[in-house]
């Protein structure tokens, strides 16, 4: 954490509870998400400027919902609860919480009652977003209803520093959310927005220097943003003390190894390639199970960069990319949130790892990573790219693992990019590539009936791939990518074209 002004959000298991903490980080305040049940002596230590309980789709009244350690409550700290977090409130306070007949979901007028700091500067009706089946039955003694909607007669509700709404305020929809969240963290937590990238980057190569000393630092390199971008932040602060390593392990996008070993000669930052591709691929050979691929990639990686440590010298020190999102999806907050899938730079070390870790972005969003990247005069080339998984093209094979597939996987990404460019669409879309299952479908290729196999075009919008959404591609554009493929690939008689948003989907298929 770079700086004591923090606020701790507890994750009751909410589909808004990332997104709550982003739009935290986004008005200057450092925000983390932790477990639901983290006990009170845990968050006193870390000695935060207010708590934020999140929505969740559990009724609090059910056995075993999720409960928060009651003592946070005695903690004389700000807090706020939304949707399922006031109910939190309402029940531990003494008051009810029951099934209503009148849900809410979507839009509804609020009517604000009470001039109260939390909706300062707000008008008396405006439009919020609402998602709750439950609603409160009585208050607890000495709280009042501080704003009403139609179906709601304590749609915000309040005490002293405990405050609760029954709306979300961090989605867009919510038309004065940014505002309520700006009112809480400065009027009522009186945060004084210390959480910037430019503050990150400054304090974060003072700590890299503190930390490395004069010991060498291992970077492993895959030429996206996200590792480009600490290398480009270990060197500012270590200079030559730093190597990176780029592993082409025969996974990597159409003409990628050359493009990052160009860009990174023109930053005179030192760089070892190693081309590995049949030693991973021959170790993921008729795999299956992306888990399992996931996994074999990491630890082959860790045994790369080891044999490469003791080849050129003795490395204490492994940096690697990894994002919050990576953390909290490869092992959730230990709250109702189950695991997503295990990230190869997370859950893929093996646990008598040889180097220590520096991870600098670890605590850090995709868009907060950008933000760093603009600040220290990363290459457009690079910034302007699509994310791209560590395990490569690994994670859009699905079903048995082959080179045919993978061959059809690289040629057709190539072809989606290529057309967005020739569009001027790629730069306004977050992610854009192809992928391939073992289904097959029926084709006429010149005058003959083949079997071919179906590739699927997933294109994405988002802000940091916590959430996305599909991407309504202009009909023609779709066309062009469906015939190039067909045509220009060996085998693929079928294109379709992905439509499923994040959630209930993730943006890569496994």
């Amino acid at each position: 954490m770079m700086n004591k002004e923090n606020i701790v959000v507890l994750d009751f298991g909410g589909q808004y509870s990332h997104l709550i903490t982003r739009r935290i980080r986004e008005l200057s305040v450092y925000a983390e998400l932790l477990p639901f049940d983290t006990p009170a002596s845990e968050i006193e230590s870390m000695n935060p400027s207010g708590i934020i309980l999140t929505g969740g789709p559990n009724s609090v009244y059910d056995k075993n919902s999720p409960k928060p350690d009651p003592k946070i409550f005695d903690l004389k700290i700000p807090i706020l609860g939304i949707c399922y977090g006031l109910q939190i409130i309402v029940n531990e306070m003494g008051g009810s919480i029951t099934r209503t007949n009148k849900r809410e979901y979507g839009k509804a007028t609020l009517s604000i009652s009470s001039n109260q700091k939390l909706f300062h500067g707000i008008n008396s009706k405006t439009e919020v977003w609402m998602s709750h089946g439950d609603a409160t039955e009585t208050l607890p003694d000495n709280f009042v209803s501080i704003a009403t909607t139609d179906n709601s007669p304590y749609a915000a509700i309040n005490l002293k520093d405990l405050f609760g709404v029954q709306f979300h305020p961090e989605v867009t929809h919510t038309a004065d959310g940014t505002k309520i969240l700006r009112n809480f963290l400065y009027e009522i937590c009186k945060c004084k927005g210390l959480w910037t990238m430019d503050s990150f980057v400054d304090k974060t190569v003072a700590n890299i220097k503190s930390q490395v000393g004069d010991d060498s630092v291992l970077c492993a390199l895959s030429g996206g943003v996200d590792s480009s971008t600490v290398a480009l932040l270990l060197h500012k602060a270590i200079g030559d003390k730093l190597t990176c390593v780029f592993v082409d392990h025969g996974l990597l996008r159409k003409n990628e190894a050359k493009n990052v070993l160009d860009i990174f000669k023109k930053l005179n930052i030192k760089i070892i390639f190693y081309n590995e591709s049949d030693r991973f691929l021959n170790l993921l050979d008729d795999v299956t199970d992306p888990e399992i691929r996931r996994k074999l990639i990491g630890q082959e990686f860790i045994k790369v960069f080891e044999e490469i440590s003791k080849q050129n010298g003795s490395f204490k020190w492994l940096a690697q990319g990894t994002l919050y999102p990576d953390v909290i999806e490869s092992a959730s907050t230990k709250g109702p949130a189950v695991t997503i899938k295990t990230h190869h730079n997370v859950g893929g070390l093996p646990e008598n790892l040889k180097f220590s870790l520096i991870e600098p972005f670890r605590e850090l969003y995709k868009d907060e990573v950008r933000n760093v990247a603009r600040i220290i005069d990363l290459p457009k080339e690079i910034l302007a790219r699509h994310p791209f998984p560590g395990p490569g093209l690994a994670v859009r094979i699905i079903g048995n693992f082959n080179n045919e597939k993978l061959s059809i996987c690289r040629e057709s990404s190539n072809i989606v990019e290529e057309e967005l460019k020739k569009s001027n669409l790629y730069d306004d879309v977050w992610q854009a590539f192809a992928m391939v299952g073992d289904d097959k479908a029926v084709g006429v290729l010149g005058d003959g009936r083949k079997m071919g196999y179906i590739v699927t075009v997933r294109i994405v919008e988002s802000t940091d791939a916590m959430t996305a959404d599909w991407v309504k591609i202009p009909y023609d554009v779709l066309d062009n990518i469906s015939s190039r493929i067909t045509n220009e690939v060996d085998n693929v008689s079928w294109v379709t074209y992905a439509i499923s948003s994040k959630p209930p989907s993730t943006i890569e298929p496994q």
